[in-house]
């Protein structure tokens, strides 16, 4: 198996900006898209474990559209073959000092583009870094 091809981790890092950008804009049916429309599909949140497309639809439509800006911190994305990535990033939010976000995505290529198949988030303190 080939782990990180180019291509695929430089299509994959444009995915994930795009969801990026749609998440702190509010842009609740770029979300929808890239997200795998399955019952299949899941996503763990800080307060949320959700099953199935329509359960991550819902909570997207549902959620206040305030304090959604943040920014990310050492993002990894992982490629394995041609149709299948891992991204992996940091974030933190203002409106929540000493504190850091982790999130995790699995990425699979279909007939119709990158999807989501699969979610973390989860928000701890901040830890003194280690090496």
């Amino acid at each position: 198996m080939q782990i990180d091809l180019p291509d695929v981790v430089a299509e994959v890092k444009a995915a994930f900006e795009r969801y990026e950008q749609a998440l702190v804009s509010n842009d609740v049916a770029v979300l929808g898209e890239l997200f795998r429309n399955d019952p299949r599909t899941l996503r763990y949140g800080i307060g949320e474990n959700l099953y199935g497309y329509e359960a991550i639809s819902g909570f997207r439509a549902a959620r206040p559209p305030v304090g959604l800006n943040r920014r990310t911190a050492k993002t990894v994305i992982t490629a394995y073959g041609r149709d299948t990535a891992v991204a992996s990033t940091l974030f933190y939010r203002d409106t929540a000092p000493g504190k850091v976000g982790r999130q995790m995505q699995t990425w699979i290529r279909f007939p119709e583009g990158w999807r989501v198949v699969a979610a973390h988030v989860s928000i701890i303190d901040e830890p003194k870094e280690t090496v």
